[in-house]
């Protein structure tokens, strides 16, 4: 049970970023559906699930070469489509609301990664304690698909209730993720 606890709590810790990014994703999206969520919840938590177990096998010596530019990464990445998002959002009009799937898998996946970095380092975190790698890649991988499908709901809400400036909102959460994730590595 205390192993599973520990898991647990790295899983919550984990998907906070990609909760925000699910939630902001919900804002943003024009006619967010459930299909929608799911979707945000399984690319999301299989890259959570995938980054400890790579992680894992990587070993301890390149993950301090990740650790050293992670926070860059995120920075850029998350920056960049919150600076599109907000740009898309004021130039929104309504007829964007009939076009196909507005979460393309490129996107997703560029989210995704920006999102799970850190769960790379927890994968070799968890090779040097000992800690069992298919429980706690398991328990995040689901906590964070959870997560994600309800951020994103939650997300589709708030959208329905403050417009097109909900849109701009999700990019500024975007840029904001970015910014801490940088300043929490910078400042320690």
């Amino acid at each position: 049970m205390d192993r599973f606890i520990v898991a647990l709590g790295y899983a919550l810790s984990l998907a906070m970023d990609a909760l925000a990014v699910s939630i902001s994703m919900g804002i943003s999206v024009p006619g967010f559906k459930v299909r929608h969520g799911v979707k945000l919840g399984l690319y999301f938590g299989v890259f959570q699930f995938a980054m400890p177990v790579i992680g894992y096998f990587l070993g301890r010596s390149i993950a301090s070469y990740i650790q050293a530019i992670d926070h860059y990464i995120a920075l850029g990445l998350l920056g960049f489509i919150g600076v599109k998002m907000i740009i898309e959002a004021l130039r929104a009009e309504d007829e964007e609301a009939g076009s196909g799937d507005p979460l393309k898998a490129k996107l997703l996946v560029i989210l995704a990664v920006a999102t799970s970095i850190d769960a790379l380092v927890i994968g070799v975190t968890l090779a040097i304690t000992g800690e069992p790698l298919w429980l706690n890649a398991s328990v995040i991988g689901i906590v964070c698909f959870v997560l994600c499908l309800l951020g994103g709901t939650l997300g589709r809400h708030l959208g329905k209730a403050f417009g097109k400036w909900s849109g701009v909102a999700g990019g500024i959460v975007l840029i904001a993720i970015g910014i801490k994730t940088f300043l929490e590595h910078i400042l320690g």
